[in-house]
């Protein structure tokens, strides 16, 4: 039984030594090269005294981030993965909490690093990465390493203004990389383009398959993203056939009109997450590319990642919601009402997830990890924790689920509960409006629709008229030039709210 995430890259290693596995376009770390770093990495904490101890990773995205991310784990410990756009106060909050006692860094992040409040070594990753391997000491440390060891620690945020640092082991992120590589029907022949930062859990959706097959991982720039021709030259430059992004970045290629222009012409995997794809835009990607794949995905940072997968292998009526399927092997998923009680086919509640999929909670705060990681509601007789998502989500006459809103985007307006993820599908249904975000302004007790596209504000709202009960409709409808974004591209909502709600 497999125990370590090292174990697939030590298996991938000696069989494709010179075959790329992570790439920005320009460097590239080859199978071997990555093996070597890693392990070279870990020998050099051993020999810093730093053995299973938590490590900052303060890097550029590039292949050799993901050489320190694995050397870390080479030497027992976790490693927390930081933003070099991040605030520095931020930073420092983060390596306080978990009690980092190194920071690895290339020239950049040395530079950032210095001026920090920070007690800790300083390490450079081009030291590290030709220390001289010490194979006994690497050994040592692998005969006392469990699955349930933590492996790295990354930040949301925190309702509080406080982070929240997410802890997972290696079972839960080698039972997920199974899972999602069995739905998804990966191979040696994947070839990835990813979009996300390494900060966050969301590359292990290419991390970990490519170290799992002997598959490729292009880190795409992040310049590329603002101009979408250029991005799908890059794509098709590098033949990528696998993209798992997030909605905002597909519907940026699409929206603009660069799928008829300049497709990506090689892709047969696309699997989007993280938000709900407009349908407009999700019918415009099915169109361009006929031989792909499409993939729903859904799941939480606390669950290791995503849990959830919908295969577009049916056609949905004009009205339907694409689901989110089902969970992956190994994960199951309670949908509980308002009476703790698991709710009927077609009632919406919210999704609690059990399984090795679970994380560990978040680190050093036990009691925000006792409101979210709860006794399992429907059986007291022997501890079980689940996750309590705070999602909100129904089963459709399919089997399928379909993810309705956040718990916390339910709200009491004119004497109804409405869901704001109601209004923004709406709006959508308008052919000149392509992304939407739907806010409620508790002050002055309004609800306010934030959109862009083409489409007037007036048109607009004579349109929802037609969809939605007079008490759903916007007080305001607010047209973007472009909708704000966080850096893991969903919806920048906290960034509208204080933009807009003063």
């Amino acid at each position: 039984m497999q125990i370590n995430i090292l174990e697939y890259l030590e298996a991938t290693a000696p069989r494709l030594p010179n075959k790329i596995a992570y790439s920005d376009g320009t460097e590239h770390l080859t199978f071997s090269q990555l093996h070597q770093a890693s392990r070279s990495i870990g020998s050099a904490l051993l020999e810093q005294g730093l053995a299973k101890a938590p490590v900052g990773i303060l890097m550029k995205k590039h292949p050799t981030q993901v050489a320190a991310f694995f050397g870390v784990v080479y030497a027992g410990g976790f490693y927390i993965p930081l933003d070099m756009d991040m605030p520095a106060g931020r930073m420092e909050m983060i390596l306080e909490s978990v009690g980092a006692r190194a920071l690895i860094v290339d020239e950049k992040g040395e530079s950032l690093a210095r001026k920090l409040q920070f007690s800790g070594k300083i390490l450079r990753y081009e030291s590290l990465a030709t220390t001289a391997i010490q194979e006994e000491a690497l050994a040592e440390i692998r005969r006392r390493q469990i699955d349930t060891d933590p492996i790295y620690v990354v930040f949301t945020s925190g309702s509080t203004g406080v982070p929240k640092g997410v802890v997972a082991c290696h079972r839960s992120v080698i039972d997920y990389t199974e899972a999602l590589c069995d739905a998804l029907q990966f191979s040696e022949d994947s070839v990835f383009a990813n979009q996300t930062p390494l900060f966050f859990d969301a590359p292990l959706k290419e991390l970990m398959p490519v170290i799992k097959f002997g598959a490729t991982a292009y880190f795409v720039p992040k310049s590329l993203f603002l101009f979408p021709i250029r991005l799908c030259d890059f794509l098709n430059q590098h033949r990528i056939n696998t993209v798992c992004w997030v909605v905002s970045a597909l519907t940026m290629i699409s929206s603009l009109g660069v799928l008829e222009k300049n497709p990506p012409r090689y892709l047969t995997t696309v699997a989007f997450g993280s938000e709900v794809f407009p349908k407009r835009q999700y019918a415009l990607w099915r169109e361009a590319l006929p031989q792909a794949t499409f993939y729903n995905l859904y799941g939480p940072t606390e669950a290791t990642g995503m849990s959830c997968y919908w295969r577009a292998d049916r056609a949905l009526d004009a009205e339907e919601a694409i689901p989110i399927g089902r969970p992956f092997r190994n994960t199951d998923l309670l949908l509980i009402g308002e009476d703790g009680r698991e709710v009927r086919d077609g009632e919406m509640g919210e999704i609690y997830l059990r399984g090795t999929c679970v994380t560990l909670g978040y680190y050093n705060q036990p009691e925000k990890t006792s409101e979210a990681f709860v006794q399992n509601p429907l059986q007291s007789a022997y501890p079980e924790l689940v996750y309590r998502t705070g999602d909100i989500a129904y089963c459709n006459s399919h089997g399928e689920l379909v993810f309705v809103c956040r718990r916390d985007a339910q709200i009491k307006h004119m004497g109804h509960r409405i869901e704001l993820g109601e209004i923004e599908v709406a709006a959508q249904k308008d052919g000149g409006v392509d992304q939407t975000c739907c806010l409620y302004d508790s002050e002055k007790k309004q609800i306010v629709l934030f959109y862009t596209g083409s489409a007037q504000v007036d048109s607009l709202m004579e349109n929802l008229k037609n969809h939605l009960p007079r008490y759903m409709l916007p007080a305001l409808c607010h047209r973007l030039e472009r909708m704000p974004l966080t850096p893991n591209g969903k919806k920048d909502r906290k960034q509208l709210a204080q933009r807009y709600f003063v």
